[in-house]
């Protein structure tokens, strides 16, 4: 998959992409919400991306795609994941760098991200889980205008805490392009 907008262009992660990719990953409130730890490391990094041989994760898989700005910054990653077992669903993450933050960069890489799952690969459903306290990425499912499905209180035992999640979600039919 490789997506360009006006400013941004949506592509799989590269080599270069490593360490700006791990820089942010090790920010401890970027990684509050997410799987890893601040701990991620290079190594880690260049295991991510020696998993990623192809251009869009087959069913079962996640797949992290570079945002870059249209210079070439770094400036996050959205992730998709194609169910195995639910055709023609996907969910999605984004990851956001604390210096692109605020400037709109995850409502516009998941919109496009969206638009292509739904318009190219015939999406019928796009969803997105998060914690209920990632207040950031609840505005932004909001003014994508993504559907609140619903709210399971303390039900994720995650870093040691328990947490409510959110699941927000669009159908392919519903969705603008």
């Amino acid at each position: 998959m490789r997506l360009v907008l006006d400013d941004l262009v949506i592509a799989p992660l590269a080599a270069d992409d490593i360490p700006a990719f791990v820089a942010y990953r090790r920010d401890p409130d970027v990684a509050r919400y997410q799987s890893w730890s601040p701990e991620f490391s290079d190594a880690d990094g260049l295991q991510l991306l020696g998993s990623q041989v192809r251009d869009f994760p087959a069913a079962g898989e996640w797949m992290q795609f570079a945002v870059r700005s249209s210079s070439g910054e770094l400036l996050g990653d959205v992730a998709v994941h194609v169910f195995d077992d639910q055709p023609d669903t996907y969910e999605l993450g984004a990851t956001v760098s604390p210096a692109a933050q605020g400037r709109g960069v995850a409502r516009a890489a998941l919109g496009a991200t969206i638009d292509h799952l739904v318009g190219e690969r015939g999406a019928h459903r796009v969803i997105l889980t998060l914690d209920e306290r990632n207040a950031p990425m609840r505005r932004v499912c909001a003014a994508l205008g993504l559907r609140h499905e619903g709210t399971a209180r303390d039900a994720d035992w995650f870093k040691g805490e328990w947490t409510t999640v959110e699941t927000w979600a669009a159908l392919g039919r519903e969705w603008r392009l």
